[in-house]
């Protein structure tokens, strides 16, 4: 009974700090001249990203680094395979060419890294330190170039007032982690009552949980017109969980590969270079696209529950 309250009372939590992020981030974007995608990309990506950060470094401390690691990889996975697809199935979703030219491409150069930095075995603290020093230039790369290359801001918000945009910010992802730990405790204590493995719940229950405030947040940006956000939001969340939530944690205590298949960071790889094509044809993410992500995102869940059975 208390599982089944905390993964509910998490997702609603959820829902209501996604809805305040999406609010404030908009407002923030439209008062600084900032474009939405860059929002998008970095505090929006940040806010939804913070659980996974909460999750991993708590798993690597209580020495669960199948959690740690798989709650990443498995992320990412989840939010191209499932929640770009579901966004994209719900309304088809508007892609900037700088989307197309700049960040997916560093995303997937985020991805080979880190299956790179993982052959032999561990994310010791060296490679903590250059994934983190990657973000950082990451962030002060978006950054310059959205003031070089200014657009036109198109949103509907409703706070204008800015402590009152930055307030639901903050708000926002204080309840994206607060929820996120919330339903990932949940999730994870029911998986455990069934005897899954520690590395199958990171790569499952723990990133479909944790991923939770990228779902919402980006079916809620794409409702209301706000593609940049949405597609920023899960491109940048992929970037911040690779180089900053796996650098971080590493920074702090080592992250083991111990127990995952060399196919969890080939689908990893796969759904990223997906996007790219995706994203070139046409400037958009439509249906048919994202109803191909689900369906490889089916497979490959039916792939990881075929482990468990066997």
């Amino acid at each position: 009974m208390l599982i089944a309250l905390a993964i509910l009372g998490g997702f609603i939590i959820l829902t209501i700090g996604a809805e305040a992020l999406v609010r404030g981030a908009s407002a923030v974007a439209l008062k600084l001249g900032i474009a939405p995608l860059i929002i998008g990309l970095t505090i929006v990506a940040f806010g939804t990203s913070a659980p996974e950060l909460a999750v991993s470094i708590k798993s690597a401390l209580a020495g669960n680094p199948g959690i740690a690691l798989g709650n990443v990889v498995g992320s990412n996975i989840v939010n191209i395979g499932l929640i770009l697809a579901i966004t994209a199935l719900i309304k088809p979703i508007q892609i900037q060419s700088q989307m197309v030219k700049r960040d997916i491409p560093i995303m997937i150069g985020a991805s080979i890294l880190v299956w790179t930095l993982l052959l032999d075995g561990v994310v010791s603290f060296t490679d903590g330190a250059i994934l983190f020093s990657l973000l950082v230039s990451y962030l002060v790369f978006s950054y310059v170039s959205s003031k070089n290359e200014p657009e036109e801001l198109d949103i509907d918000t409703t706070p204008q007032k800015p402590l009152l945009s930055v307030g639901l910010i903050i708000v926002g992802i204080a309840m994206l982690v607060g929820g996120g730990i919330l339903f990932v405790d949940g999730a994870v204590d029911l998986a455990k009552m069934f005897g899954i493995s520690e590395v199958i719940i990171g790569l499952t229950i723990v990133a479909i949980g944790t991923s939770m405030p990228e779902l919402v947040t980006s079916v809620m940006a794409a409702l209301k017109g706000q593609s940049d956000i949405a597609i920023g939001n899960v491109v940048g969340s992929n970037i911040f969980n690779v180089l900053g939530i796996l650098g971080a944690t590493a920074l702090i205590h080592p992250v083991s590969a111990e127990g995952f298949n060399q196919i969890d960071f080939i689908a990893m790889l796969i759904f990223a270079i997906m996007v790219l094509p995706f994203a070139w044809s046409g400037l958009r993410i439509g249906r048919r696209e994202g109803a191909v992500l689900l369906m490889g995102y089916l497979g490959y869940t039916s792939f990881l529950i075929s482990q468990v059975v066997a």
